[in-house]
């Protein structure tokens, strides 16, 4: 019976052993794939942690973006995907037995969610306004939801040329854009970025400028870099007050001695090229600037002091290049020689009548001294000495549109020294028909100098320089009745800090 019941307890023990393991049931396991990438482009991202939740199970995506996670439990998932400088992105995932679930991330980066600024509103001038200022204030506005930091690209075309004004890195809303030219249709744009976002452009507007004055007073200042520039204004007699100042060349190039054309319209004036000195032309407002001389440079004893001069026609020019005189055509052509000194002196200044008939020279030596004024025909023969012989700087000449008058300047001290300076220069005036010569600076400020002289468009007046004999003062320009010039105290003052005065 012991034996018996012994096996029964074993079968029993085995049996239920038996039922405890059928009851225990086995779990499956699966693996996730999946790739990442940007969500724009769809270029692979690297290093982007992928994290399994509730699990945690954790790996990075290699060098194209792949991942894989293995022997996971079967179950619904969570997957995150994190990286610098994108926004993090969640995925669902059920993982099946003996299979591999593959999911894709598309990161957006962290700028995704950021809005850009609005368009920006141009405001000031309006839309196709006319006579404008040639100095105005271009006012815009635009607004960022987030408040971030908005910067502004102006870019400013014309209707007369491929010339372009760009101005970038604004932060207010407002710009004065200056020296605009006259009579031209300008068009206007701004981009507004917050940094972050793609520029957003503005629409295009436009605006004309006020058409050209006809300013007939041209001189030069010198610029802060030591460029000489050129300018115009108007003036009026009834104030006394020079108006539309109006800068007609860059500061980045030295441009002076400017001589304008009533016929042809266009400024003559001088400006170093390539370390040589050329005739350019210009149109009144400064535009359409033209190189006239290439072959054979103006040169001399001192180029602030070389002068040149139109035909009245405006066909020609004819400029000095140190002992001859040459003449070319306007638009560069016809160059040819029509005079040189015999004695090998320079040709400093030279003036063409109105009737094409004679042309006024001063020479001097290679020191600027030993100085003589005369007229010559087209043939180059010589028809009246008016200075010769004499000490001191001698300069100016300007002739009558009559041919009856010459205008010069002279040092009456006859000082000279190897710096040119000049301590008492008088203008005069040459009457070529009783060879007579009036000095027009009798009652001149003492220490001071006369200097430029030039006739005004009617001959009634003169326009020239005065300025200490220091060297070091600044200059100006007046204008005064011929009938009374020899008092000072009716000398009209027209600019400041201004030299190389033209009136036409």
């Amino acid at each position: 019976m012991k034996y018996i019941y012994k096996i029964l307890m074993l079968l029993a023990l085995s049996l239920s052993i038996s039922c405890s393991e059928d009851t225990v049931s086995v779990v499956g396991l699966g693996n996730l794939t999946g790739r990442v990438v940007e969500g724009s482009s769809f270029i692979p991202l690297e290093n982007a942690k992928i994290t399994l939740s509730p699990s945690n199970n954790t790996v990075f995506s290699d060098v194209d973006g792949y991942f894989k996670i293995e022997d996971i439990e079967m179950g619904d998932y969570s997957v995150s995907a994190i990286k610098e400088g994108y926004l993090t992105n969640f995925q669902p995932a059920t993982i099946t037995t003996g299979l591999d679930v593959n999911v894709i991330f598309e990161m957006d980066d962290d700028t995704f969610l950021n809005k850009a600024p609005s368009t920006p509103v141009l405001i000031t001038p309006t839309d196709g306004s006319e006579e404008q200022a040639l100095s105005l204030e271009l006012i815009w506005s635009s607004k960022d939801a987030e408040l971030d930091i908005i910067t502004y690209r102006l870019e400013i075309k014309n209707s007369s040329n491929n010339d372009v004004i760009k101005v970038a890195s604004l932060i207010d809303t407002s710009y004065v854009v200056s020296n605009l030219k006259y009579g031209t249709k300008y068009f206007w744009q701004i981009a507004a970025t917050d940094s972050i976002n793609n520029e957003v452009l503005s629409v295009v507007s436009s605006f004309k400028t006020k058409v050209n004055p006809e300013n007939r007073y041209l001189f030069v200042k010198k610029f802060s870099n030591g460029n000489n520039g050129i300018y115009s204004s108007s003036y009026n007699d009834v104030t006394s007050k020079s108006e539309n100042i109006v800068k007609l060349t860059s500061l980045d190039v030295n441009s002076w001695r400017p001589r304008k054309n009533k016929v042809s319209g266009l400024i003559a004036f001088l400006r170093t090229s390539n370390n040589e000195t050329h005739l350019y032309t210009m149109n009144q407002d400064g535009s359409n600037v033209f190189k006239v001389s290439s072959g054979v440079p103006v040169a001399g004893f001192n180029l602030n002091e070389i002068d040149f001069s139109w035909s009245a026609n405006g066909e020609k020019i004819i400029y000095p290049s140190y002992n001859k005189l040459y003449s070319i055509n306007k638009d560069g052509s016809g160059l040819q020689k029509i005079f040189e000194t015999s004695d090998g002196s320079f040709i400093t200044e030279c003036d063409w009548s109105n009737d094409g008939s004679v042309i006024a020279l001063k020479t001097n030596n290679v020191t600027g001294y030993n100085a003589s004024i005369y007229t010559i025909n087209m043939a180059g023969t010589i028809l009246k000495t008016v200075l010769t012989g004499v000490k001191g700087a001698v300069g100016g000449l300007n002739i009558s549109t009559d041919n009856k008058l010459l205008l010069y300047s002279y040092d009456v001290s006859e000082f000279e020294t190897t710096d040119n300076r000049q301590l008492d220069t008088h203008i005069f005036v040459y009457n070529f028909a009783s060879d007579t010569t009036n000095d027009l600076s009798v009652d001149k400020e003492a220490g001071t100098l006369d200097l430029d002289p030039r006739f005004s468009p009617n001959e009634s007046e003169i326009i020239f320089v005065n300025t200490s004999n220091d060297g070091l003062s600044l200059k100006y320009i007046y204008k005064v009745d011929l009938e009374f010039v020899a008092s000072v105290d009716v000398r009209d003052l027209l600019f400041s800090d201004a030299i190389m005065p033209d009136w036409e």
